[in-house]
Formats: structure tokens, sequence, C-alpha cells
């Protein structure tokens, strides 16, 4: 189980993204109860429902245009950096040759 304990308050316990995204997949599947998902991750009925939640009102901004264009501008910025790396790489090589080193 992925959790990580609150050093000023022992009781209290702080789920990892994975885990909770790990929870709230096991109850949207739907194969086991509520009550089954709690008892294996060692949860609470009401944390396994709110990550359910929070998932289910999450997943339609992941296909939504604006994430796509989002993405779709940063994978146009790494091209771009790319391809100024490589300049920078192909001027520096001359720039040796030409001096000699």
């Amino acid at each position: 189980m992925e959790t990580m304990k609150n050093p000023s308050n022992i009781s209290k316990r702080y789920h990892t993204p994975t885990f909770k995204a790990q929870v709230a997949r096991a109850a949207i599947k739907g194969e086991k109860t509520i009550a089954q998902i709690a008892s294996e991750y060692a949860i609470h009925t009401t944390q396994v429902n709110t990550w359910r939640k929070l998932a289910d009102e999450g997943l339609p901004s992941l296909f939504s245009d604006n994430q796509v264009k989002a993405l779709q501008a940063k994978d146009q910025e790494i091209d771009r950096l790319h391809a100024a790396i490589g300049s920078r790489e192909v001027e520096i090589d001359w720039l040796k040759k030409r001096l000699g080193a």
C-alpha cells in the first residue's frame, strides 16, 4: 500500500496519487463492491467513493479539445526546442573545427 504517515499526527495517512488512482480504477470497474475494495486497500468506503467520484468527474477533461490543444502546443514547443538544440550543436561543432580545437 502506498501511503505516507504524517509526522505530526500518526493516525492520519496520506495516500499517493498512484494509490488513489488504483483504488478509483477498481471502483469504476465495478467487479467488486465498494466494501470489498475498501477492505482490500485498508481504507474507508467513503474514501473509495470520493476518489471514484473525482475520477469520474475528471475523465471528460482528459478528452476535451482544450486538453488536446494544450498537449499539441507542448509537443510543438518540444520539437522547436529540439531543433534549436540541434542547430546549436552544429554551430558549436563548426566553431570547434574553425578554431582548431
